[in-house]
């Protein structure tokens, strides 16, 4: 499955079934720059398991003001639009794929 950017409009039907990691990030973000490659490697290597939707928060305000987002990149963990996990800042891809794994 491929990363799929998401809108305020499209969040919470994204977000709504199965496991979903959703990063909160911007183009001018050092660490969201940083774990961008990361999140496509679990993508190609989990993709059937979990799917990873970004949202850009200099775009897409309201869904990030919902949410609490006050730093960024932050991750949110869903299961079936519950939020389980919340990961403020870069992390390691073993720390990602042991998040995920929590919840598949």
């Amino acid at each position: 499955m491929a990363i799929v950017n998401v809108s305020d409009q499209s969040f919470a039907e994204e977000t709504s079934e199965g496991v979903v990691l959703a990063d909160f990030w911007a183009t001018w973000c050092g660490p969201c720059k940083m774990i961008a490659p990361v999140l496509e490697e679990i993508d190609s290597e989990m993709g059937d398991q979990v799917k990873i939707a970004k949202l850009d928060v200099d775009e897409n305000q309201e869904t990030a003001g919902k949410y609490g987002v006050m730093s960024i990149p932050t991750l949110l963990m869903f299961k079936d639009g519950e939020v389980v996990e919340t990961i403020v800042g870069f992390q390691p891809k073993e720390q990602l794929v042991e998040l995920i794994n929590k919840h598949v």
